[in-house]
């Protein structure tokens, strides 16, 4: 395929009163009569991953399979979305759901480490001074396809991770570990993941300001260094060596963010914080997470939609009890349906985000085209903390690697987690055949 449109380079800088930021996608950046293949226009693949807690309704309670409100009915591609799912209709054709899914790695740890295990597959050393467990999912794909743009990966969460009732705040608490002792934080505040996104200041000027003055003083550090270099001893090399490493990752940073022009976007004010409102905070993390795609600041996200541990109430879909002590429902039919509703609100927040994405171009076709997202928990019976089976999907078009048309696919009894994982990171390119407790790849997928 050969296209003979005007060429604007991929990362063109485009400046007016002082602002330089980035554009998203244009046709008119790919070079006339150029095959597209060969451009910075192929489309480039986004991941995300979207972690509830207390897993889901399904087929394990005393109620049997007439109360399963997560599982599709019916098998393959010949599938209807369950009524949790069913906010997903209108993109069922990108939805892959899968049957019999396990996570040995969380059993018995009630909350403590469930979030960090389901990205990692790995049991961790709860015994160890320090975290110890694995590098996780989302992780491993940033050292792939994230380091081209500014943020190799961002982690978000609508509230703070840090709870009473799920390990006391501990490392594994969060989604995400860099390596096996480096858990990441999960930002709850949309102003600082804002800033982290688009830089300091409130205004297009004052961000520009602050780039400015950050790479002047950047460039001063990195000067003043090198003659100092050649008198220090092997110690004090070593130690300045480490200083210097974060001072060109910043500087990294900030010339992506300099070979950017965000002009073509609608980019909010910074907010003052974070929101009162909880589905408000819920979206503008999702708004947030569908801009950093669409401007190419990030390619790989992960989102704690609600805490472990969380006391968050819901009273604005009728639900004045608290999330994480309903999830205890004992097999009471009315606290059943509450967790019902509380998770289908959640899903339907990701399908809004699904819907945004499907809606936003990007290249050839739509962000949602170009992109592969986890959505689900680690955890099955909330009243049993149990781990089998594990209520997890797959939406997006994966860039032309996913199988299209919607599909339930029924896997073998106790499949691991890490079978989908290691599907996952083989769909990126990643030459793996092994990740945590894997003993394969899903075949369909």
């Amino acid at each position: 395929m050969f296209l003979t449109k005007k060429h604007i380079p991929r990362r063109a800088v485009l400046r007016a009163a002082g602002v330089t930021l980035g554009l998203p996608f244009l046709d008119a950046m790919v070079p006339a009569g150029t095959a597209f293949a060969q451009t910075a226009a192929v489309p480039k693949l986004r991941m995300g991953f979207f972690y509830l807690p207390h897993g889901a309704i399904m087929g394990n309670t005393k109620y049997g399979p007439a109360m399963d409100k997560w599982t599709p009915a019916g098998a393959g591609a010949d599938f209807k979305l369950s009524p949790i799912l069913a906010s997903l209709e209108p993109y069922k054709k990108y939805v892959s759901s899968f049957g019999n899914l396990e996570n040995k790695a969380t059993a018995g740890s009630v909350h403590a480490f469930t979030p960090a295990t389901w990205l990692s597959a790995t049991r961790p050393d709860v015994g160890a001074p320090h975290a110890h467990m694995a590098t996780t999912l989302d992780q491993v794909i940033a050292k792939i396809i994230g380091q081209e743009t500014r943020l190799p990966s961002l982690e978000v969460a609508s509230e703070t991770i840090v709870q009473s009732a799920a390990g006391g705040g501990g490392s594994y608490t969060t989604l995400s570990f860099r390596d096996a002792e480096s858990p990441l934080p999960m930002e709850p505040n949309p102003r600082k993941v804002f800033l982290q996104l688009f830089g300091e200041g409130d205004t297009p000027e004052e961000r520009a300001s602050i780039g400015h003055q950050t790479s002047s003083l950047l460039d001063l550090i990195l000067d003043g260094t090198k003659s100092m270099q050649r008198d220090l001893g092997s110690k004090d090399k070593a130690v300045l060596d480490g200083y210097l490493d974060s001072v060109r990752e910043i500087e990294r940073r900030t010339q992506k963010a300099g070979a950017k022009d965000l002009s073509a976007l609608q980019i909010p004010e910074a907010p003052v914080g974070e929101l009162d409102s909880f589905p408000e905070q819920v979206k503008l993390m999702f708004d947030l997470l569908a801009l950093a795609y669409q401007a190419d600041l990030t390619r790989v996200a992960s989102y704690i939609m609600v805490a472990e541990g969380t006391n968050r109430t819901y009273n604005h879909i009728g639900i004045p009890d608290s999330f994480h002590p309903v999830s205890h429902h004992a097999n009471d039919l009315e606290r059943i349906n509450k967790l019902v509703k509380i998770q289908t609100w959640h899903l339907e927040q990701f399908a809004a985000f699904v819907d945004k994405l499907a809606k936003t171009p990007d290249g050839p076709g739509t962000l949602l085209d170009h992109s592969i997202f986890l959505y689900g928990s680690n955890m099955s019976n909330s009243d049993l903390h149990n781990n089998y089976p594990e209520p997890n999907i797959l939406v997006g078009g994966g860039n032309g690697k996913m199988k299209l048309g919607g599909q339930h696919i029924l896997l073998p009894e106790r499949t691991p987690i890490a079978n989908l994982h290691l599907t996952l990171l083989q769909k990126v390119g990643v030459e793996r055949d092994h990740f945590g407790d894997s003993t394969g790849t899903i075949a369909g997928v």
